[in-house]
């Protein structure tokens, strides 16, 4: 029974660092940038900036799950056993934001590099 309850708490310690991993900047092509100006691309790059300092929100996502598993439990009887299980999950995305960030953030990297490949000066806010 320990061990089973040692199983379940490691499994859960390794899902919840999984969660709190650093966003990374998705790829963006600098190539729609190219048409913008110096003015613009530093327009563009604060306007984005502005957007991460006040918190993204995004749409909310919902949906629906179904799963099939293996559970375990008590009986009428006393005894305890396992048997099939079958779950529904109705819920929200809890990966949204954190996809919305890493996608502005590679805008955000467009931007300097297409600034840099037109010679334009930009001010860059370093990330944390």
């Amino acid at each position: 029974m320990k061990k089973i309850a040692l199983s379940i708490l490691a499994a859960s310690s390794v899902l919840l660092a999984a969660c709190a991993t650093t966003v990374k900047p998705t790829y963006v092509s600098p190539t729609q940038y190219q048409s913008l100006n110096c003015q613009q691309l530093q327009a563009e790059y604060d306007r984005i900036q502005q957007y991460l300092n006040q918190g993204v929100s995004v749409a909310k996502r919902t949906g629906v799950g179904v799963g099939v598993g293996l559970g375990g439990g008590w009986s009428h009887g006393g005894g305890w056993g396992f048997g099939p299980s079958v779950s529904l999950n109705m819920g929200q995305s809890s990966n949204t934001k954190k996809t919305e960030i890493s996608r502005l953030m590679g805008q955000q990297d467009a931007i300097v590099q297409a600034a840099q490949f037109k010679n334009c000066p930009i001010k860059v806010v370093p990330r944390t």
